[in-house]
């Protein structure tokens, strides 16, 4: 048995990509997107007519409804291939506006609703900025599901489990960059591996909070840089992996074991942990770490939307209208 089908016996393998034509070949449970894969997805040739039909079809509405529009043609061509869900990511630049963000949500999913696409099908990815997680928290109490990412710390993910959202995206990848961009010269890589990668140690924390302490949210593992990574967090209820980190997972035959594991985190010794707005934000602000990467990653994530945006504008004449 290859690793990749050796995880799947107990963690969800969701496939990180806006390719849904890769999709087949990994056969995930599900699937999630961000503006950085879509817009790397649509500069392929292959789909440069679902770019074009989608902008024909809508070019007379405001830029923001075309780029949504285009997100849901993703999305819905994404479920044909998979049979769980899909996360669709409203605007960065709505990262600070909670009731934006509740708008924003709410039309994604009557798009998808209108394609036929039951709301359970979909998570609405939303930044884990305290206004986004109180965004979160209102669509879920409208049953619609929410996907917490750019998510970095302990904080943002108690916060998360508050607000009873579905699924979290700790951001693996990236907090090791960090770590290992701090270090510089004396970073050693065989040291800070497998258990004791920082981005790894991140999720073990909250993994073992949330089954501790009974709270439902999903945590889904994202952001990886090697496979040691994921190995090292088997066993964590999903693992969003990008598709040459799944190609060489299905190429391995190495053996795999959980190492995370729900029944030892419940009898573990641990603090009960809650949040409101300031202790949030003093927290979040303490981890320069995740201050960083937040910030940072909204930037990417925002920056990829306007060129997005310019070449949705190189093939029609849209409205640009900012919400």
């Amino acid at each position: 048995m290859n690793q990749l089908d050796a995880l799947k016996q107990f963690t969800t393998v969701v496939a990180d990509t806006g390719d849904f034509k890769q999709l087949a070949q990994f056969q995930p449970q599900d699937a999630t997107t961000n503006p950085s894969l879509i817009l790397k997805a649509v500069q392929k040739p292959e789909y440069a007519p679902l770019l074009q039909d989608t902008v024909a079809q809508w070019k007379a509405r405001p830029m923001d409804e075309v780029i949504d529009r285009l997100l849901v043609r993703f999305g819905c061509e994404i479920l044909a291939t998979i049979p769980g869900r899909v996360s669709t990511e409203v605007d960065a630049r709505l990262s600070f506006d909670t009731s934006a963000t509740v708008a924003r949500a709410e039309r994604i999913i009557e798009m998808y609703q209108a394609q036929g696409i039951h709301i359970d099908r979909v998570l609405i990815k939303v930044a884990a900025t305290w206004e986004g997680i109180k965004a979160a928290e209102k669509l879920e109490q409208r049953g619609i599901h929410t996907n917490l990412t750019l998510l970095f710390s302990f904080c943002q993910a108690v916060a998360c489990g508050q607000a009873k959202v579905q699924l979290i995206s700790p951001f693996v990848g990236r907090i090791y960059d960090w770590y290992k961009k701090q270090a510089g010269a004396s970073w050693d890589e065989a040291a800070r591996s497998g258990a004791n990668d920082p981005g790894v140690q991140s999720v073990t924390q909250i993994y073992n909070h949330y089954k501790h302490f009974g709270i439902a949210t999903e945590v889904m593992g994202a952001s990886f840089r090697n496979i040691g990574q994921i190995t090292a967090l088997a066993g964590c209820d999903l693992l969003t992996i990008a598709p040459e980190l799944l190609a060489q997972l299905a190429a391995s035959e190495a053996p795999l074991q959980p190492a995370l594991n729900a029944p030892a985190a419940r009898a573990m010794q641990l603090p009960a942990v809650q949040f409101d707005e300031a202790g949030f934000r003093y927290a979040l602000n303490e981890d320069a770490m995740a201050t960083e990467k937040l910030a940072e990653g909204i930037r990417s994530f925002a920056a990829d939307a306007v060129k997005l945006e310019k070449r949705i504008q190189a093939i029609g004449s849209c409205t640009v209208a900012q919400a």
